[in-house]
């Protein structure tokens, strides 16, 4: 049996119970190197066979997933975050498809939660903003027309934007001509819930600086929005004027 796991955002106590118990139960596991944290393979059971996919192609996973199930052994295939945000893992399902191998997906928790976590934010602020969009920068991997930063900018929701921490001159350009204003906060949170977690605050307009100064390139999110500053509306789910199916106004 295979199963993909969602290893989450870093911190080793930060991965479901379910996810911790198939590690340990693992015959073999396939992690990606360069992203989840290692320190989840010390709960891995002696004569484990461990394989980083950082340097394998999908051919070689789907080999590897393959021969583990001739010999009826379980597999965990560790994708960090939640396997359902940038994890390449569909393209992996429809081959395990297409052999008739069963596998099931777990999830995790995701470095954008991490990341709110961090700044001690809340996306979605009553009289601000009720929507969150996840999206990255184009780069080697292109985005389709109707994805353009610039058109998801003209609603001015809150962002949470991975894998773009390389291209934050483009991203301030392309949120800038969207219609975000230069002085919507911004942030950008390297590494959350890892011991080196840095989180640094500015605007839109300040993004490129503030990676520059930093030297922060890869391994963070930028997250943006009036979320980040202050004013917002009470939520009215626990005002005493009002009424709903467990509660009675009061006032």
């Amino acid at each position: 049996m295979i199963y993909f796991v969602g290893a989450g955002p870093g911190a080793p106590d930060l991965i479901t119970l379910r996810g911790k118990e198939l590690i340990s139960r693992a015959d073999e596991i396939i992690y990606a190197g360069s992203l989840v944290n290692p320190a989840l393979l010390s709960w891995a059971k002696p004569g484990c066979a461990v394989y980083d996919s950082a340097s394998m192609t999908l051919e070689a996973v789907i080999e590897r997933f393959a021969a583990a199930e001739r010999k009826n052994r379980l597999t965990v295939r560790l994708h960090t975050g939640d396997p359902s945000l940038y994890g390449a893992i569909r393209e992996q399902m429809d081959r395990l498809d297409a052999l008739g191998f069963a596998y099931e997906v777990v999830p995790g928790v995701s470095s954008f939660c991490a990341a709110a976590a961090a700044l001690k934010a809340e996306y979605t602020l009553p009289g601000l903003s009720q929507t969150l969009i996840i999206t990255r920068v184009a780069g080697r991997t292109g985005m389709p027309a109707h994805e353009d930063l610039r058109l998801l900018a003209s609603h001015q929701a809150s962002m949470a934007i991975f894998l773009s921490a390389a291209l934050l001159g483009e991203l301030r350009e392309a949120l800038l001509e969207g219609g975000y204003p230069a002085d919507t906060p911004a942030a950008i949170v390297y590494k959350a819930s890892w011991p080196e977690e840095q989180v640094l605050r500015g605007t839109v307009d300040t993004l490129p600086r503030m990676g520059e100064e930093s030297g922060i390139t890869k391994t963070a999110l930028v997250l943006l929005g009036r979320f980040l500053g202050a004013g917002y509306e009470r939520s009215r789910l626990y005002d005493p004027g009002f009424t709903h199916e467990y509660r009675k106004q009061t006032e």
